[in-house]
């Protein structure tokens, strides 16, 4: 993405101060550096080879079980449909399973940014990782 020059400041064509994006990188970091630490201390078996896979691991557990219960929430929209229920109360229920994927999806982006940076080799090439993963967030959000 090529950035636009705007009294003084860079900003890229979302319109967003390119040192959001470096904060953006250094808090991803950080939070990667804080996964090392804890494989650290685990004992040596339980050590993963790629700290970024012990968090995907947690996070796939995660992403199941919640997409487990958005399942169970769907189970429970057609029940009360075909029980007859108030037209409100399907609603409520719909938005509540509504707000439960949008959680979900956005636990998955989390994920995507945590690998994109640790897998990247500098700084530039993590900005590019978060530029392409905002992109996707205003498409799909």
């Amino acid at each position: 993405m090529n950035p636009i020059p705007h009294r003084g400041r860079v900003y890229t064509a979302f319109g967003k101060n390119s040192n959001i994006w470096h904060t953006v990188v250094r808090q991803l970091r950080t939070k990667i550096n804080m996964i090392k630490k804890t494989a650290s201390t685990l004992a040596p078996q339980e050590t993963p080879a790629d700290p970024a896979a012990g968090y995907r691991g947690e996070h796939e557990k995660d992403m199941v079980n919640r997409l487990r219960r958005i399942e169970g929430q769907v189970r429970g929209l057609v029940d009360m449909i075909q029980s007859g229920r108030s037209c409100e109360e399907v609603a409520t229920q719909m938005s509540a399973t509504r707000k439960a994927m949008d959680k979900a999806f956005y636990r998955m982006m989390t994920c995507s940014l945590i690998e994109a940076v640790h897998e990247s080799k500098s700084d530039e090439e993590a900005i590019q990782e978060v530029e392409r993963s905002a992109r996707l967030l205003e498409k799909f959000a």
